[in-house]
């Protein structure tokens, strides 16, 4: 790689226009159509249903070790959760499925980032659709998995994972949230359960758009600047540890700014480094503000994203002055990037809505 904060090369790929996609969308229901399902747990197939045509079922793009890696996480996610419901009191507790799980981001896309000799690896990213909004919790039916995946030594890349019901996606999709829209249009499904149709994608009218966006940008980003100011006050008094929870809550609400802005969606996860795995792959002007390519600058963000827990709970969790302004200097840029893509897009939506 070139120089100290390049953004790194990544795979080039198409993506539709939001409006050519939509109007080929079919939708559908659960009697005709194309679905994937191979084994219970197998890569996708392609197969008799009614699922929306315009879904991909297909990973011939992708290379055979990552097919491999994600088979692998489907297997563990589908026993980690019949392990999780078994014991459930309830009948339909018990009775729970997993009706989709579908790859989006940047290994859906072809344009994923695969330098882990230089700190930049793309994540894959998830969506499992569940049959009740109560197997969405993650801490209850889905830490156990999460924990498994990540120390499988057949899994290299990092998984992140998003568990929704069927109706908060429809729901998303029919308000024409992008982040729904563009898994709807880009995501490829590797599991599916027939009879759980997508609904059929509505475009936001441009006002709406661009109100929404606005408001989003208006709230969160007065909630970052608010977590900054917070966190150099806690510097000031010496309360490092208080100032790195702090840090970490100015980092996370920039990226839930940045995905709200131009997604209207972001994942109910403190994780910092999902969001910033989501956000990066929205804008790449984002990378430079944490940078990777050695031990020293990856412990910084691992300083941050333990605070969320270690610095409120753990003595064990320690960190200096000299942490602090590192981390600052990179939450401070974080917020600048985020400003200036979130401001472009709210901007871009203006000029729509007065068209």
């Amino acid at each position: 790689m070139g120089k100290k904060n390049a953004v790194p090369a990544i795979r080039g790929g198409s993506v539709l226009p939001l409006r050519s996609w939509l109007i080929g969308f079919t939708g559908g229901d659960s009697k005709s159509g194309q679905y994937a399902h191979a084994g219970p747990y197998g890569l996708a197939m392609k197969g008799k249903s009614r699922e929306n045509r315009s879904m991909k079922t297909d990973l011939d793009h992708l290379p055979d070790i990552q097919r491999t890696e994600l088979d692998r996480v489907q297997k563990i996610l589908h026993a980690e959760f019949a392990e999780a419901t078994s014991r459930a009191s309830q009948s339909w507790k018990r009775n729970g499925k997993i009706q989709k799980i579908i790859l989006f981001g940047s290994y859906s896309r072809s344009d994923w980032v695969d330098e882990p000799e230089n700190g930049y690896q793309s994540d894959f990213d998830l969506l499992i659709i569940v049959s009740h909004s109560d197997l969405t919790d993650i801490a209850d039916y889905w830490y156990v998995a999460e924990d498994k995946i990540l120390r499988d030594e057949e899994v290299r890349r990092p998984v992140n994972i998003i568990v929704h019901t069927l109706d908060e996606v429809n729901q998303g999709l029919r308000r024409g949230e992008y982040f729904w829209v563009d898994i709807a249009r880009d995501g490829i499904i590797l599991y599916d359960l027939p009879g759980n149709a997508l609904a059929l994608p509505q475009p936001l009218t441009p006002i709406d758009a661009w109100e929404m966006a606005s408001a989003y940008f208006t709230d969160w980003m007065g909630k970052t600047d608010s977590a900054l100011k917070l966190a150099a006050f806690a510097v000031d008094e010496d309360e490092y540890k208080d100032a790195a929870f702090l840090y970490h809550q100015a980092a996370e609400r920039a990226y839930i700014t940045l995905l709200l802005t131009r997604r209207l969606y972001f994942p109910r996860s403190h994780n910092v480094k999902f969001l910033r795995s989501l956000s990066e792959d929205i804008d790449q002007r984002l990378i430079p503000a944490w940078p990777r390519q050695t031990k020293t600058e990856r412990r910084y963000f691992e300083l941050l994203k333990r605070a969320y827990v270690e610095a409120r709970y753990s003595t064990r969790y320690e960190i200096t002055i000299e942490d602090l302004k590192m981390i600052a200097a990179s939450v401070h840029a974080l917020r600048d990037a985020v400003n200036l893509s979130a401001g472009e897009r709210i901007e871009q939506l203006r000029v729509n809505a007065e068209g």
